[in-house]
């Protein structure tokens, strides 16, 4: 398991990738490889945006699922109980890192 940091790094690089790829495709909407990328891109943020979750906190609503949430109980008022995981970790003005 890489550490929060290190995984907050590949999901905004990715999370770059995805944007770029976005903008081109408003442009350039029938270009195939750009398309591939792009969708190889999404699968891995959504992968990558999961296994945070998992880890650690949800970075969007989208991921967002008491079951499976910070399974470490890292940073959470409620260890060992199911609860809506949204407020776990720290905020980037409580010295959280984005």
């Amino acid at each position: 398991m890489a550490d929060r940091n290190s995984l907050l790094k590949q999901i905004t690089e990715i999370s770059f990738t995805v944007n770029d790829l976005n903008l081109y495709l408003d442009t350039h909407p029938v270009d195939q490889e750009a398309l591939t990328a792009f969708k190889q891109a999404m699968e891995q943020r959504k992968q990558l945006l999961k296994n945070y979750a998992e880890n650690f906190e949800p970075l969007t609503m989208d991921c967002v699922c008491p079951d499976t949430n910070n399974k470490n109980d890292s940073n959470t008022k409620y260890p060992g109980q199911k609860h809506f995981t949204w407020g776990d970790g720290p905020l980037p003005w409580e010295g959280g890192n984005i």
